[in-house]
């Protein structure tokens, strides 16, 4: 493998998997964002125009608009876009026994973890009579999105549901693609886990329109039902539901701006090359623009691990897809010259899923701040946390790690402050607000405070 600061395999590989190379370099954490691969979103203005279009569309001609993006888009004639009761039925009913116990794992698992998550109220005696709490109140109605394009994530059906039921969240609604080849509905699969979970409110919609309906509803006519607006929208997807989700925040909560799937593994001379590449594959199937981020200071390991993709990915089912991937401009090895310059990097590219494959996996782990998810040791692949780790795959990318959390039961939680003084409370810092709010030029507030302590008021 060559080493400059920006180059390739030998050509001689059947994949082009981008190499550079830190070594020797006191880069700054700046320097580092700028210098780790990143997927070049160059169709970003043209995304973000397409969402306006569709959010326009939808809000001025509901579910024709829907018919119609329905129809350009995923090819299917509909006329309304909600599941059937009897068709989520059949679809559990048909389901391969198989596929229903790991079904049936998975939300056990995601339950246990989601439960415990729930944070405590908390009520503070500031002193007689003052009384401040904070208790954690759950969202209204939840929207929930499930990707069904080049994979139909039934996984996602559970890592959405699982923690806004164990907030308390009283209506749920999902949304996935309409798929040409199931009659117009969502792949079976996910109709099947959204039944298991009990879901009966699920819509054929998929892309950026399933979050703009879900953000501003959709108006019923006749017979027609209603898509009542949602309090918070969550769920991965493409960048066209990453840009709707940013372009209706404020008007709806979300859980992040989730775009194409990634992985970074920091590795070190102990790492098994044929694992640290399985790994790098296992999330470059997801789609073509997927990240797949090696982070070493073993030049001798690198240079097995291309080995390994050269041969895995040749293997594997989606190797058209898994090799446009690895070659892209997301992918890649970077070299670095410590462990310690490892851990910065991996700090820097805040990646959405991290493996630690080095000697002493655990304590390096425990010095990574920036990532949505950490996977330690040859035994907790990305795959775990994908399907039965029990932790939440839908988790934040494109170097957002650093300032947001992956979806979880605080998500569709609100933290309320209930202040309850007593006269005789209030009256022990009354001169303290009159001080405050006359600094402020603001006498109205000490007013409001003096008025309580006049007799007769």
């Amino acid at each position: 493998m060559t080493t400059s600061s920006d180059t390739t395999v030998p050509a001689t590989l059947p994949l082009e998997f981008r190499s550079i190379d830190f070594r020797g370099r006191n880069l700054s954490l700046a320097e580092l964002r700028a210098a780790v691969p990143r997927a070049q979103h160059q169709t970003l203005a043209e995304a973000e125009q397409k969402v306006l279009d569709i959010i326009s569309a939808v809000r001025s001609r509901g579910f024709d608009a829907l018919s119609e993006l329905a129809r350009n888009f995923d090819g299917v004639e509909q006329s309304h876009p909600r599941v059937p009761a009897e068709a989520l039925a059949k679809a559990l009913a048909e389901l391969d026994p198989g596929v229903r116990a790991a079904l049936e794992e998975s939300i056990s698992r995601a339950k246990q973890f989601a439960e415990q998550q729930r944070p405590a109220n908390v009520d503070v005696a500031l002193a007689d009579g003052a009384l401040v709490s904070q208790n954690w109140i759950p969202v209204g109605r939840v929207g929930l999105y499930v990707p069904g394009g080049l994979a139909p994530l039934a996984s996602s059906v559970i890592m959405n549901v699982v923690p806004a039921v164990a907030a308390g969240v009283e209506s749920i609604a999902l949304a996935s693609p309409p798929q040409k080849n199931f009659g117009g509905l969502p792949h079976p699969t996910i109709l099947a886990a959204a039944s298991l979970l009990g879901i009966d409110e699920v819509y054929a919609i998929g892309g950026a329109q399933a979050i703009v309906s879900f953000a501003y509803g959709v108006p019923g006519s006749g017979d027609e039902l209603p898509i009542e607006p949602v309090d918070v929208v969550t769920g991965p997807g493409n960048i066209f539901v990453a840009t709707a989700k940013r372009l209706v925040k404020g008007v709806v909560g979300i859980d992040s701006e989730a775009g194409t799937t990634e992985i970074a593994i920091l590795a070190d001379a102990t790492a098994r090359p044929a694992l640290v590449a399985a790994d790098l594959i296992s999330q470059a199937e997801h789609d073509p623009k997927a990240a797949s981020v090696l982070v070493t200071d073993s030049a001798d390991l690198a240079d097995a691990v291309v080995l390994e993709l050269a041969r895995q990915a040749a293997a594997t089912k989606h190797s058209a897809r898994v090799l446009e991937a690895l070659s892209g401009p997301q992918s890649g090895v970077v070299l670095v010259d410590s462990l310690e310059q490892g851990i910065a990097v991996c700090n820097a590219y805040a990646a959405e899923h991290l493996e630690i494959m080095t000697a002493d996996a655990p304590a390096v782990a425990a010095r990574i701040r920036n990532a949505g998810a950490i996977f330690v040791g040859d035994y907790s692949p990305v795959s775990l946390g994908d399907y039965c780790a029990g932790s939440n795959h839908v988790l934040p990318t494109s170097g957002t790690a650093a300032f947001s959390s992956g979806l979880n039961v605080t998500t569709f939680l609100r933290a309320v402050q209930v202040i309850n003084y007593s006269r005789e409370a209030l009256g022990q810092v009354s001169g303290h607000i009159v001080s405050l709010s006359g600094a402020e030029d603001l006498p109205g507030h000490g007013d409001a405070v003096k008025i309580r302590f006049v007799e007769g008021s």
